[in-house]
């Protein structure tokens, strides 16, 4: 049996204590800090939409492992939702208060992506147009878990242990339940134009969300470090800080083949042992 099918998901109630971590968590490198930081201000209205579509999912689930597991997926995105929300107000109490830039976002998957009027078969299809979006973002997720999990640079640049703890306990559990919302996708519709139209419009969306929220938290930063340039980027993408282009720009086309499935990316060993050892995961436990 391999790691995966042995897999049980389960959320875990992990709590985190901010009052230690300053602004700049990694240290001297704002640029690096803020662009983790879009993840508290992107991700947790996206997770709790997650919960509302996979919830109207649940009736029309056939197979009885799948549907186990997106219980599993759903108490995990919901946790996930709370942690970063707790990041987020500690940001205001240093002093950038995200809430005018989440209002954005929460438009997003309150208005825009949220339920339709209709006729049956339409609110049908508009809710498998949904469960292909979240199966594209899921692919982005787990690729970034992976990588947080693999990368060394941020802890030699001395980033509070704090913050690394819920960027890789969080990454840990996107690649535990990194095939689930594919596999529902797949169960329920599974069309591949569906899922490779919505990868193109999904890609380039997520992108213009975490530069647009990069660029505002450092706008917003009451120490003034100035407008982020794409050097920067670089810079702490060749570091190994940031995730590359070259680590980004494949991730598309991997999704793109019929053949495709998301057990193709990341480490279920390398996720499950960080659980393991992750503080807050284990008191939870």
């Amino acid at each position: 049996m391999t790691p995966e099918e042995s897999l049980v998901l389960q959320a875990r109630d992990v709590r985190f204590d901010w009052a230690g971590v300053p602004l700049h968590w990694v240290p001297g490198d704002p640029v690096t800090t803020h662009a983790m930081n879009t993840l508290h201000l992107v991700l947790p209205e996206g997770e709790r939409w997650f919960v509302r579509v996979f919830g109207q999912a649940l009736p029309h689930i056939q197979d009885a492992k799948l549907r186990e597991e997106v219980l599993g997926f759903i108490g995990q995105e919901a946790v996930h939702a709370d942690a970063h929300d707790g990041a987020a107000a500690h940001l205001a109490a240093l002093g950038v208060d995200p809430a005018r830039f989440t209002a954005q976002i929460e438009w997003l998957f309150r208005a825009l992506l949220a339920d339709r009027d209709g006729t049956p078969a339409k609110r049908h299809q508009w809710l498998l147009e949904r469960l292909s979006v979240v199966a594209a973002i899921e692919h982005f997720t787990a690729v970034l878990g992976q990588w947080v999990l693999d990368s060394t640079a941020l802890d030699d640049a001395g980033a509070d242990p704090t913050m690394l703890d819920l960027l890789r306990w969080h990454g840990a559990e996107e690649v535990e339940h990194r095939s689930v919302a594919y596999d529902l996708y797949m169960h329920l519709d599974g069309r591949y134009p569906r899922r490779i139209r919505t990868m193109l419009v999904v890609a380039p969306v997520l992108g213009w969300l975490f530069v647009r929220s990069t660029r505002w938290l450092m706008a917003h930063d009451p120490t003034r470090p100035g407008r982020p340039r794409w050097r920067d980027y670089l810079r702490a993408a060749r570091a190994g800080r940031l995730p590359s282009p070259g680590q980004l720009l494949p991730a598309v086309w991997r999704y793109l083949p019929r053949g495709y499935h998301p057990s193709q990316e990341g480490d279920t060993a390398k996720a499950v042992a960080y659980l393991a050892s992750s503080p807050a995961a284990r008191a939870a436990s």
